[in-house]
């Protein structure tokens, strides 16, 4: 069968085309077209995505990337249309799921609803050719993925494929959030989460030592790692953004100017502070739960400094452990993988009649 699949629920304008076949252990992916039309330009000017000006954007750009993603795939016949519906910016996501309805009333073909987060567990799966499988071997659970976007943070465990429980989550900003703001803060432009690792990671090239301190008997830079003593596997990343504000006006207090250097030592001491409290409750549950399989998708799950420290704690524990990141490209907001989960919706018959209307949810749960 082929699906149809588009994703709007941020900044991103996702469609995409998959061919699927049922093998004896696993399901075949085959990506017919892939199309993402970005409004990062758009809103780097204002520091941030904007609703409104995001579900104007996607009404301007879903039918030209629909007819894209059709030429691309060289038009074939869709047997099924699956939408993200939540979470994500309301707005944003009313504009694909109108579409969506629409193009499967045309059609005559059944519309599924999808969890975006659902789509960022899948993402792992597709490589850097079109052909990829995903298979169903229970050697393979229980499974626990860690979810770190701009908007959520999340650890989530399942024992079998679209079966989830939510043992940890973020009780204010989200990773991707924090990271973005202290980007803000530092004076870096939007998107700020890749500025701050840009800066880091060029703090821990040039300082073989990497002192904590900016400069001979001055303010140290140190921050906390929020929660990591924590009996639970939550997250929280308000007070850590709250301390890099409280850093930077005491530092000026101080009379220091915040230079370029001093902007990278904070910048690393954040994303060190960050990723330690991610990695730290991601290992206490994969020891707990014995886990299998550890699953790292999202925007950040692209951050070299997560993904090197994950790699390198797991190493440590001595299992085998099996530990999957999404291509970069993949990492973020893109219509595949919610054409991946829409598929495994499908064959579970969570399917929707053309004539009852969907919901865009914003804080949709799994």
């Amino acid at each position: 069968m082929k699906i149809l699949s588009i994703e709007t629920s941020c900044d991103d304008t996702c469609v995409s085309i998959l061919e699927v076949k049922e093998l004896k252990n696993s399901t075949s992916f085959k990506i017919l077209s892939s199309v993402i039309q970005s409004q990062t330009d758009i809103h780097t000017k204002y520091g941030g995505v904007y609703p409104s000006m995001a579900k104007r954007e996607h009404m301007k750009n879903i039918g030209p990337m629909y007819e894209l993603a059709m030429k691309e795939a060289k038009n074939p016949k869709i047997d099924a249309v699956a939408v993200t519906v939540g979470p994500g910016l309301e707005p944003a996501l009313w504009v694909g799921i109108v579409f969506a309805e629409e193009l499967a009333l045309k059609l005559k073909v059944p519309i599924i609803s999808v969890n975006h987060m659902e789509g960022h567990i899948f993402s792992i799966f597709p490589n850097k050719t079109k052909l990829f499988k995903v298979k169903n071997d229970e050697k393979n659970f229980p499974t626990l993925s860690l979810l770190v976007s701009g908007g959520h943070t999340e650890l989530v465990l399942a024992k079998s494929w679209m079966k989830y429980k939510i043992i940890g989550a973020t009780r204010d900003d989200a990773a991707g959030e924090a990271f973005d703001k202290v980007a803000r803060m530092l004076g870096l432009p939007y998107p700020g989460g890749p500025e701050i690792s840009r800066l880091a990671e060029k703090e821990r090239e040039t300082s073989a030592e990497s002192s904590p301190y900016k400069g001979e008997g001055q303010m140290p830079i140190v921050l906390p790692r929020p929660m990591i003593h924590s009996k639970d596997y939550d997250f929280s990343f308000s007070g850590l953004k709250t301390a890099v504000l409280y850093m930077i006006r005491d530092l000026e207090k101080d009379g220091s100017k915040i230079t370029y250097e001093i902007k990278a030592k904070i910048a690393k001491e954040f994303e060190d502070a960050a990723v330690e409290a991610l990695v730290h409750k991601t290992i206490k549950a994969i020891k707990e739960h014995k886990i299998k399989t550890l699953i790292v998708g999202g925007g950040v799950s692209a951050n070299k400094h997560l993904q090197n420290s994950l790699s390198e704690k797991i190493k440590e524990l001595k299992t085998k452990i099996k530990v999957h990141f999404p291509t970069r490209g993949l990492s973020t907001d893109n219509a595949i993988m919610i054409a991946i989960a829409g598929y495994f919706q499908y064959k579970k018959k969570k399917v929707t009649k053309n004539s009852k209307k969907l919901k865009a949810v914003g804080n949709l749960s799994l």
